[in-house]
């Protein structure tokens, strides 16, 4: 008889593809979310394992089922965990259950405030490159990939994009913690998210425990060029291997992006920074201990394409003179993914004027408070923009609202652009689009509901 799991806030990113995942490999799924939106809701529609009606339903929870994975969107007063304590089922966090469901397999955690996705989506294409047989969990729908999680019993190893936030409502601690990797690499440490994390401290604990936890015989990877990760990094360890990195050696020519191998080769990227040169090599390192040779490596790397809105080039128009003008966005909201992700748009397009349009629209990007530590991250574009929505419920649930002003005196830019309607920052970049070469949107949302493709049209 196979067993049956329910999914509490089945709805949520990893845990509606753990769900599909468990369901290939046999067992009964069943779930439960108040809210449901796409792509959650059209993939589970297509597996099944949509639920009929929206809601919480305490009926759905029996003594016949095998375990209860609750998400972090449920609260702990949530009456289906309510009913579960009540008849002592199994209660687990999915990164909880992945962890019991990978006991026997080589567990590689990918973490770090930034790349950590980038770094485990290229590891998971030159694997799928060389046919190797491989578990994973990653924290976006990359290319190649039809689920972002895969959970089998018979392969060897399992690549885990691992986070540094709670792992459920009745259990804090961090996600990364509970999986216990035999390898891990932080990919870089910049605070963000103080609504969970108040100061710099506490969240930088939050590493220095995944790295204090490593097993006997663990390989910690890290970016020797972050001052915080090589304090962590090179602190003695028993019987621990530490292993650190640097950005890839490249090439820019005509505005393409070339690795250079150890005997000088050029092979052709389809990334570019110096953010995602750290993310190559920091993956190949990993590839490196799991049996990937650095030929092997080099023949799979060229065909790996961005994930998306991790500076994902969205549309482009070459004229007849050879100008261009190029629309890209970027998932980058904190001030050190801002400021590196403009850098790198600048590096690569040099000669071209650099639009940057930054979005605040997380909590802390919100918050009066943390507002200064975006000080200067603009001053590489020609052009600044930085718009935020009041209407946004980030913003409403501020205690001290920012203000225009409190932007135009944090960011340090005295020609700084500050929309807070989209419609007035839309017709703005529609004016002056002959003056740019190259827009940057950057945003952890979506610019209050802006269509990029229908604007990227209207740019181009």
């Amino acid at each position: 008889m196979p067993q049956a799991i329910h999914f509490i806030s089945i709805g949520g990113s990893a845990m509606h593809n753990l769900a599909i995942a468990l369901q290939q490999q046999g067992y009964i799924i069943t779930g439960s979310d108040d809210t449901i939106y796409d792509p959650s809701r059209s993939r589970l529609l297509q597996h099944g394992l949509l639920p009929v009606e929206t809601g919480w339903f305490p009926e759905k929870i029996h003594a016949g089922l095998s375990a209860v994975i609750v998400g972090m969107h449920a609260l702990v007063d949530n009456p289906e965990l309510v009913k579960a304590q009540e008849l002592g089922l199994p209660i687990f966090s999915y990164p909880e259950f992945l962890y019991q469901q990978s006991q026997q397999k080589q567990r590689v955690v990918i973490a770090g405030s930034h790349g950590k996705t980038t770094i485990t989506a290229i590891i998971l294409h030159v694997l799928q490159y060389h046919n190797r047989s491989f578990d994973y969990l990653v924290g976006e729908q990359i290319h190649g990939f039809e689920t972002m999680a895969k959970l089998t019993s018979d392969s060897p190893v399992i690549i885990i994009e691992g986070d540094e936030y709670a792992s459920s409502p009745i259990d804090s601690q961090p996600k990364f913690l509970h999986y216990h990797p035999h390898i891990a690499l932080i990919s870089g440490i910049a605070w963000d998210h103080v609504n969970l994390y108040p100061t710099w401290e506490a969240y930088v604990d939050q590493f220095e425990l995944l790295a204090e936890a490593m097993p006997k015989g663990g390989i910690l990877v890290f970016d020797e060029s972050d001052d915080m990760l090589d304090v962590i990094g090179q602190k003695e360890r028993a019987d621990i291997t530490k292993v650190p990195y640097q950005a890839h050696k490249s090439e820019i020519i005509d505005n393409q992006t070339f690795l250079v191998d150890k005997q000088g080769n050029k092979i052709l990227v389809q990334l570019f920074g110096d953010y995602n040169l750290k993310n190559i090599s920091g993956a190949m390192t990993i590839c490196d201990r799991i049996g990937i040779t650095e030929n092997q490596f080099y023949e799979a790397i060229p065909s790996f394409k961005p994930v998306a809105l991790r500076l994902e080039k969205i549309a482009e128009r070459i004229s007849s003179d050879s100008n261009k003008r190029i629309i890209i966005r970027d998932f980058a909201h904190s001030p050190a993914k801002v400021e590196a992700s403009i850098e790198a748009v600048k590096k690569q397009y040099s000669t071209e004027k650099l639009y940057a349009i930054l979005e605040l629209h997380s909590f802390s990007s919100l918050s009066k408070s943390f507002l200064i530590e975006y000080k200067n991250t603009l001053s590489a574009a020609d052009v600044a923009v930085v718009y935020f929505n009041i209407n946004a419920q980030p913003y409403r649930d501020q205690i001290d609202p920012i203000t225009t002003q409190d932007v135009e005196r944090s960011f340090g830019r005295s020609d700084l652009n500050v929309f807070t309607e989209s419609d007035k920052m839309q017709r703005f970049l529609i004016d002056n689009k002959s003056e740019a070469d190259v827009f940057l949107f950057m945003s952890s949302g979506n610019f209050d509901q802006i269509d990029l493709n229908t604007l990227s049209s209207q740019l181009l």
